[in-house]
């Protein structure tokens, strides 16, 4: 039997509750210590307890870690997913499963691995009885381990990390973990290919989950203020602040500098938000797309009066409720133009966990410097799954607070301003922050129709000059927010386009259709709306762009026919929406099934067409909510 060394899927399938997830993350983190690029993503439900529940790991010595659309190795601990588990593992797979669970294996084609782990865990006088399930998850680690060479040291190394140095729960679990290897290496004859070996790949990285990297960048970039309230997938974000602005934002004098409120909906967190913006602190929300909904009319004030706001965008499906545990790229058309009357927004598209650090810091100084709300658009996946990163480093440059005038600059102009005037052409006019200016800085904030002095009035002239000059905004918005980032190949014969979390699977699948296919390919990774002159020159290059996204409409090339409608016809849609994490598979077929070769045949085309339009297969029943799960 050949080996297969660092290269496999792992599917652990459990309940809902059961306290599987600090099981799974050891093994997350135990890989990644060995040195070898891993990605984890946690398939839960809507409810809170009881339905089946999958986390799958991909190991990749290459370091291709999107979602792979199977299973090599499957850990079934859960009765109610038994049979689906089973039928989910790789031929030529392994299959480890609960002993006490009495249901028929007729697979002939896999290896089997039945685990004691009642029996494991009920022999050790250490683990009280109603600790018993939660420390069992702890023995298919050590099964697992033992099975496929994972160094117990970096197990153990992990469970240091999760329990924070707490020797007790270290050492209940670890016990586990280590009588689990123990029974299986005695008993356990193995019979698959799969293995892991220690490389170096991960070394100087650090494993982090969105939300917290976004809380970082939001307190390292100066937040003074956030609203929110709990939806998921967003609420980690804000409890995350909780978790470290406490230590990271306390004067000497033991007085915090910030304020976290929890409002009573949605709506009322993006109105305090705006307030605390329009008073001239760094003000925050995050939210998801039903949340959203709920902030369109105080997005469309903040966007009309000019308040600085940043506003969190952590995406999953939707119409409505939708399925609110999966993850999805919905939210962009209905974000690009919020509200009611005209409107564009600034809207920030990280790709990976450091840039949501980033983008953490440099929303507040896009918002403030262009005295506009700044989206910035996340989704399940980036934000509450572990991701490999460098580490996160402090803002070299200084805070960007824009256009301001202090009380010795209004005194000096006597007067003489008027916060909507646009005096440099940049369409952004000065403004001053309430109790910290001059008597003359004072101006009276609506959303209804005024002029550059901030007059109320409802002259038609003046609304076409007021609007003409917040659409010249998105012109100056070009020269702040974050430019793509271009992937070249020599010999490039198509673009593709996309942004946010489809970037891993869209490397694996550039490999692919490179190696199978002949079919090279440039890579662009938008990180801004509005679209910089980086992609004016990709869009010019390309005969056929093909825009990667996970929604149903194909949400980004809609806005791309509004801006580059004379390069309509470059435009081909690869849009998939089944909220799962994006597949390197579904994006190659989806690419394959709509290339045009240039002088020469289509690769594999009738095959290739026919499989790319058979819609992929959901990897999990879903139940969905009556509510929208908070």
């Amino acid at each position: 039997m050949n080996k297969i060394v660092n290269d496999f899927s792992i599917t652990v399938g459990t309940k809902n509750g059961s306290g599987s997830s600090t099981a799974n993350n050891t093994i997350l983190r135990a890989i990644f210590k060995m040195g070898i690029p891993v990605s984890g993503k946690n398939l839960f439900p809507s409810n809170i307890q009881g339905l089946p529940t999958w986390y799958t790991i991909r190991v990749n010595r290459d370091g291709f870690i999107a979602r792979q659309e199977k299973s090599d190795i499957v850990i079934a601990i859960n009765p109610d997913s038994f049979a689906k588990d089973l039928a989910s593992v790789t031929p030529g797979g392994a299959f480890f499963y609960a002993d006490d669970i009495k249901q028929p294996i007729e697979r002939v084609d896999i290896a089997i691995y039945p685990m004691p782990i009642k029996s494991i865990v009920k022999n050790d006088p250490n683990v009280p009885s109603d600790f018993r399930e939660l420390v069992g998850n702890m023995v298919y680690v050590g099964v697992l381990a033992q099975m496929i060479a994972m160094d117990l040291e970096t197990v153990k190394a992990a469970l240091t990390f999760h329990f924070k140095g707490k020797q007790k729960p270290i050492d209940m679990n670890f016990n586990a973990v280590r009588a689990g290897a123990e029974w299986a290496a005695a008993n356990l004859e193995k019979k698959d290919p799969y293995q892991l070996e220690a490389m170096d790949k991960t070394e100087g990285l650090i494993m982090a989950d969105g939300n917290t990297a976004a809380a970082i960048g939001s307190i390292f970039g100066g937040i003074q203020f956030a609203a929110w309230y709990p939806i998921t997938p967003a609420s980690s974000l804000a409890e995350s602040l909780n978790d470290f602005l406490p230590i990271l934002r306390k004067r000497d004098d033991g007085k915090h500098t910030y304020a976290v409120v929890q409002a009573e909906d949605e709506l009322a967190a993006l109105g305090m938000t705006v307030g605390a913006g329009w008073s001239g602190l760094r003000a925050m929300t995050s939210t998801s797309g039903p949340g959203l909904s709920l902030m369109t009319e105080f997005a469309g004030l903040a966007y009309y009066a000019e308040v600085p706001v940043v506003v969190w965008d952590v995406q999953r499906i939707g119409p409505s409720t939708g399925l609110p545990t999966r993850t999805s790229q919905g939210d962009l058309t209905f974000t690009a133009f919020i509200g009611h009357g005209d409107s564009h927004s600034v809207i920030l598209l990280p790709g990976d966990v450091y840039e949501c650090f980033e983008f953490g810091w440099k929303s507040f100084d896009i918002a403030e410097r262009l005295q506009t709300p700044v989206f910035v658009l996340s989704d399940l996946d980036m934000g509450m799954n572990q991701w490999m990163s460098k580490p996160f480093q402090y803002p070299d440059i200084p805070m960007d607070r824009g256009k301001i005038l202090w009380e010795k600059d209004v005194e000096e102009l006597k007067g003489n301003w008027g916060r909507y005037r646009d005096v440099d052409g940049d369409a952004i006019p000065y403004r001053t922050i309430p109790g910290s200016t001059h008597p003359l800085g004072s101006y009276f904030t609506r959303g209804t129709g005024h002029d550059e002095n901030a007059r109320y009035t409802e002259d038609s002239e003046t609304y076409v000059r007021n609007m003409e000059r917040l659409a010249r905004k998105q012109q100056t918005a070009k020269q702040y927010v974050p430019a793509p980032i271009l992937r070249e190949t020599k010999g490039a014969t198509i673009g593709i386009l996309a942004y946010g979390s489809t970037e891993n699977a869209i490397l694996e699948a550039q490999d692919k259709l490179d190696r199978e296919h002949g079919i090279k390919s440039d890579f662009m990774r938008l990180r801004a709306i509005p679209f910089t002159k980086e992609v004016d020159a990709f869009i010019e290059k390309h005969d056929q762009i093909f825009v990667v996204e996970m929604n149903r409409d194909g949400q980004m090339q809609q806005i791309l026919y509004t801006e580059y409608p004379q390069f309509a016809t470059r435009f081909r849609s690869v849009a998939y929406q089944d909220g799962l994490p994006a597949a390197a598979k579904w994006v190659r077929e989806g690419i394959l099934a709509k290339y045009e070769s240039v002088g020469g045949k289509k690769p594999n085309a009738k095959k290739t067409v026919a499989k790319a339009k058979a819609a992929p297969a959901g990897k999990a029943a879903v139940k969905k909510s009556a509510g929208r799960t908070k």
